[in-house]
């Protein structure tokens, strides 16, 4: 996680346990299953080049059992929008399966 992410968690506990909770409200009315929404989220972060949670999310999309192409692929589905920034969380997305090869 961010060191904004632990900053907020020190700082304001109170909040980050609301927008938690406005989370998880939002992911139990979702019509997506839970690896669709996180390979989603993957390409919105990526779309908004926020490669800090890029590992993170596509550790949570490969324990759903998205394969290394899905959460590639999910990075990808931006690119004609977004532009080159999704090409910097190329390598940040595939990290979690380079991990199991070493």
């Amino acid at each position: 996680m961010s060191a904004g992410f632990y900053t907020v968690m020190r700082e304001a506990p109170e909040t980050l346990q609301a927008w938690l909770q406005a989370d998880k409200v939002m992911q139990e009315h979702s019509a997506l299953d839970a690896k669709t929404a996180e390979l989603a989220y993957l390409a919105v972060l990526a779309a908004l080049g926020l490669e800090k949670g890029i590992v993170f999310h596509a550790a949570e999309a490969k324990k759903m059992g998205a394969s290394r192409a899905e959460v590639l692929s999910a990075v990808l589905v931006g690119l004609p929008a977004a532009g080159m920034r999704v090409m910097e969380c190329a390598a940040e997305v595939v990290r979690p399966f380079d991990e199991d090869e070493q």
